[in-house]
C-alpha cells in the first residue's frame, strides 16, 4: 500500500512508523520544526517512560506528492478546512481519524464523497521532545478497537483491505457499520467532558469537585438527546438512564486513573480549546437540523 500519513504528532508518527515497519511504502506528513526533527532522527518511539528509544527511517515530505492508496488524516477538527483544500486535487483515498461531528458531506463537497472513510485512532500517548511516548499495552488499550467505516455503512473491498492492513501493523482496527453515529455520540460526550476539564485545570482536578462532574453529566446527557440517532456504541446510554448518584462516582474514579491522565485529556493547550469549540459548533448545527 502506498500510503500519505497527513499529520506528524502523537497518532500520526506511531501510525507512519508501524505501517513502515509493516512493508508499507509511507509518506509522514510534517511541517516547520517537526518536519526538520523528523529528517534528522526519523520518527523517535519509546513506550511509556522507558528509556529506550527507537527509531524508525519513515520518508518524510512538507506537502503531498502525487497518487496514493490511502491518505490518512490526524489533525485537530479545527485544522480540517485547510487539510481538505491541500487534497482535493490529490489522488487516493482519504480516511479521516479525527473528531469530527460536522458528517462525511462536508468532508465530501471538498475532495469527493466517494473518496471519504471515517474512522478515530484509539490509540494515545505524548510527545516528550521529539519522542513519541505512546501507551503500553494492557488489557483495556488491547480491548479499545480502532473504528473504521465507511460514511453509509457498507463493508467495501476498501474497508476490508485498510482494517486488515492497520491490523497487520498492531492495531485492533475494526469495520464499524455506524461510523458517523459513533463520531457524534464520541463528541456529544467529548465536549463536555473536555471543556470542564480545562475549566478544573485538568483531569484529576476535574475528580476533586463532584459539582462540576454533575454538571458535565448533565451537558452530556443534554448533547445525548438532541442526537438524530441513538448512541453508538450502545453502552453510551448508559449516561442518559443510571443514576446520578451511581454515575458521577463512576466518572470522578475515571478521571483520576491513568487513562484519563495519560490521554488527551491532560492537553490544556489552546489547540485543544479551539478544537472543542469547533466539535460544540458541529453538534450545535446538527441537532438544529433535525
Amino acid at each position: 500500500m502506498k500510503l500519505l500519513v497527513y499529520g506528524a504528532g502523537v497518532l500520526g508518527s506511531l501510525l507512519a512508523a508501524r505501517m513502515h515497519a509493516a512493508g508499507h511504502e509511507v509518506s509522514l506528513l510534517a511541517r516547520g520544526e517537526r518536519l526538520t526533527a523528523l529528517r534528522r532522527h526519523g520518527v523517535q518511539l519509546a513506550e511509556g517512560d522507558s528509556p529506550t528509544v527507537e527509531r524508525v527511517p519513515v520518508p518524510v515530505v512538507d506537502r503531498p506528492d502525487g497518487g496514493y492508496d490511502l491518505i490518512t488524516v490526524f489533525v485537530r477538527t479545527h485544522q480540517v478546512d485547510a487539510v481538505l483544500e491541500s487534497l482535493a486535487g490529490v489522488q487516493g483515498d482519504v480516511l479521516f481519524l479525527l473528531n469530527w461531528a460536522a458528517g462525511p458531506e462536508t468532508l465530501g463537497a471538498v475532495i469527493g464523497h466517494e473518496r471519504v472513510l471515517l474512522g478515530f485512532p484509539a490509540t494515545g500517548g505524548r510527545m516528550d521532545g521529539d519522542v513519541v511516548r505512546h501507551r503500553r499495552p494492557n488489557f483495556v488499550v488491547r480491548r479499545v478497537a480502532m473504528p473504521i467505516g465507511e460514511p453509509d455503512g457498507r463493508t467495501t473491498p476498501r474497508l476490508v483491505r485498510t482494517v486488515e492492513a492497520f491490523r497487520a501493523a498492531g492495531f485492533n482496527a475494526e469495520a464499524e457499520p455506524q461510523m458517523d453515529a459513533w463520531l457524534r455520540t464520541h463528541a456529544a460526550f467529548e465536549v463536555p467532558l473536555g471543556q470542564a476539564v480545562h475549566l478544573a485545570g485538568g483531569p484529576v482536578e476535574l475528580a476533586a469537585d463532584p459539582d462540576a462532574v454533575r454538571g458535565m453529566l448533565h451537558l452530556v446527557r443534554q448533547n445525548l438527546a438532541a442526537l438524530t440517532t441513538p448512541p453508538v456504541p450502545r453502552a453510551f446510554a448508559a449516561l442518559r438512564t443510571l443514576p446520578q448518584g451511581l454515575l458521577v462516582p463512576v466518572l470522578r474514579r475515571f478521571l483520576k486513573g491513568p487513562t484519563a491522565v495519560h490521554s488527551g485529556l491532560s492537553d490544556l493547550s489552546p489547540a485543544t480549546v479551539a478544537e472543542l469549540e469547533r466539535l460544540a459548533e458541529q453538534l450545535r448545527a446538527r441537532a438544529g437540523a433535525r
